[in-house]
């Protein structure tokens, strides 16, 4: 089979509406990229995810479609499609949707998505779409 010149020279392109028609389970992240280290990440998110943190990386939420409420020891946030948060190291958080919610994901390819805990939302093996 001939490779595309794309993946010769590691050009990496597609399109949301796509990929995320792909699946419909929630609170499984599915990788669509990767930069510098980092993981692109999509998810369909729905319901109250549980509070965690991640001790060594930030991440960041981009919401394409739907509203996204981050819950802090001390405050919440919410997103609008088109709002993204950057949320440090060692953050305590966790992420609710009344409605689903679609986002893009920025995370370092160590990046656990229950961070130091585990437990069923747990996703150690990500797939690749």
């Amino acid at each position: 089979m001939q490779r595309s010149k794309h993946e010769e020279t590691g050009i990496q392109k597609g399109n949301l509406e796509e990929k995320l028609s792909l699946f419909s389970d929630h609170w499984n992240p599915r990788i669509i990229g990767e930069l510098n280290g980092q993981h692109v990440k999509l998810a369909k998110l729905k319901g109250t995810f549980i509070w965690h943190q991640h001790e060594k990386e930030n991440e960041m939420f981009l919401v394409i479609r739907g509203e996204l409420r981050i819950e802090f020891s001390e405050t919440t946030e919410y997103l609008r499609e088109g709002d993204y948060i950057i949320i440090p190291a060692k953050t305590q958080h966790r992420p609710v949707t009344e409605e689903e919610a679609e986002v893009m994901l920025f995370e370092p390819a160590s990046t656990v998505n229950t961070g130091e805990k585990e437990d069923d939302f747990t996703k150690n093996r990500l797939d690749r779409i």
